[in-house]
Order: structure tokens, then sequence, then C-alpha cells
């Protein structure tokens, strides 16, 4: 039934997966997922991606691969020009090599911190200078949520108040690299924001761009939790299956609509719905229609 649904959704995934690469910047993540192999007698890993779109873009659309090789973000993303916003997943260099594919890597420095916190139980003094550092660069951010400032007003702001801030925290890492052992839980900290330093600071190029990867890691916090009660999926196309109707559900409850009332009338009408207007089916579009309706 699940599987039949989802074939039926899937032209409106696919106008939803449109719709969120026209946004200016693009948030991604991802988690192992266990998926059934008839081949093995254990479960394997699958991945399942999600794709959270801008403000003007409210969508929030997952994608599943058999593995996590770079190959699933870079068919995903194809055609896509704009800010990706990632942890610093190696399977996503080549897509910001690639100048064909023109997409500018933008860091996380939620990422960044995790790695200090990490590093306290072996170095506490440098890990506990860089998290306090990291904590400045959010009292700007909740200043300018706190101020519902609009994206050039953030931009001055983070400009005037964050930049300083990024200044001597690449002073400190510069003075202090040196003094660590490379391979240990600081030194790998270090490491990991000194090759990622040009990202990191790019959100205070743009006012619309966020400090960290937070929002999509949020839109697979259901998922991680979910899976220990759906256990595994039972194959790739059950992958696929779940990814189509998570996206849809995940949408509804962004936009503050009603999963399953959009949910049931989506699946009653789409089989004889005009292919060249599906848009009329997309979440905030049905939403919009409804509410006119009942008044």
């Amino acid at each position: 039934w699940m599987g039949a649904c989802a074939e039926l959704a899937g032209p409106v995934w696919e106008r939803m997966k449109q719709v969120v690469l026209a946004s200016k910047v693009v948030q991604t993540d991802d988690t192992p997922v266990p998926v059934q192999d008839a081949e093995l007698t254990r479960t394997r890993k699958g991945r399942l991606w999600t794709y959270v779109g801008d403000r003007h873009h409210p969508y929030i659309v997952y994608d599943y691969t058999g593995n996590r090789s770079g190959q699933g973000p870079e068919e995903f993303l194809r055609g896509y020009r704009g800010y990706v916003q990632a942890d610093a997943y190696s399977g996503y260099d080549a897509l910001f090599k690639n100048r064909e594919q023109q997409l500018t890597e933008v860091g996380c420095w939620a990422h960044v911190r995790r790695k200090y916190y990490e590093a306290q139980t072996s170095d506490v003094c440098r890990a506990t200078v860089v998290m306090a550092y990291i904590g400045l660069l959010y009292e700007v951010e909740r200043e300018a949520r706190d101020g519902t400032l609009h994206a050039p007003e953030r931009l001055a702001l983070r400009q005037a108040k964050a930049r300083p801030v990024l200044d001597d925290i690449k002073t400190y890492l510069q003075t202090e690299k040196p003094k660590v052992l490379p391979k240990s839980a600081i030194g790998n900290a270090i490491a990991y924001t000194w090759k990622n330093w040009d990202a990191l600071v790019r959100y205070c190029e743009d006012g619309d761009l966020e400090i960290d990867n937070n929002g999509a890691e949020r839109s697979l916090r259901h998922i991680v939790v979910g899976r220990n009660n759906w256990l595994f999926y039972g194959s790739d196309q059950g992958g696929r299956t779940g990814a189509i109707l998570t996206s849809l559900i995940a949408t509804c409850k962004r936009q503050h609509i009603e999963p399953f009332a959009y949910l049931r009338d989506l699946f009653t009408r789409i089989s004889t719905h005009p292919n060249h207007q599906l848009d009329d089916l997309l979440p905030e579009r049905w939403q919009a229609a409804h509410s006119a309706a009942q008044s």
C-alpha cells in the first residue's frame, strides 16, 4: 500500500525537488538506515539524505541511496547553482571542485563545536577557549534573531561583531596548532577547523546564510528516532518509498499543514489530476485552496 501511494505521489516529489533546488541555499545531511537484503542474512546500511530549502522555498525533500558515495548528492543536485551547506563529508568534495556545477560550500559551526566539546577530555584548556569563541558567534546570531533582522541587516551585524571573533579564532588556532599532537583529539579538531576555514566563514558574506547546518540535522531527527520502531526498510525500493512519503509529511509539518488531511486528499485526487496542474497539489498551494474553500 505504501509503495503504491509513493508511486502515485512520485510526480509531486519530483516537483518538490525542483522547488528545493530553486533555493538560494540548500542545507543537506544524511543518516544511515538499515535495509533488508534478500542475499544477506542481516541488514545492510543504506542512506537517507535530506535537502532543506531556504525560507522562500520551505520544503524538505529526502532521497534514498544504497550507500554513502558522493554519487547520490551529485545526482540530486545536478543543475543546481547556489550555496550548499553541509558537514565536511568528503563525498561532497567533488561537487565543490566541479567548476561546471558552480556550487559554493558553506560550513557548519555546530559540527566544529562538537569536535572541541569531545576534545575537552584530553585538553580542556584549549577546547574551552575555542568553545567560548564559538559561543560569541552564536550570541551574534541570537541578537539577529531576537531583533528579527532582515538579510542586509544581519550581514552588517555579522561584519561588525562576528568578523572580529573569527579573526581572533584564526589567530588562536595559528598559535596553538604547532603546540599540539596532530593525532590528538584537539589536534584533529584544529585540523578540521583549519581545513574548512573558508567554508566556515562564508556565512559572514551573505545575510541569507546560516551559521550552522542544524536545520538539516533537525529534519533527520525523527528518522533517527523512528528507525528504532520500524527497524529497517524492506528493500532499496522500500527506501525510495520511505523517502517520498517522508518528504510529503515533513514538508507539511514545516509549513504547519495537517499531514493526514493533505495526504488523504492527495491520494484521492492525484490519479485523475492533470499533470500540467501538478503545482496545485503542492502542500502550500493545497492549503491555500483548502482555506479559500472553507471561507
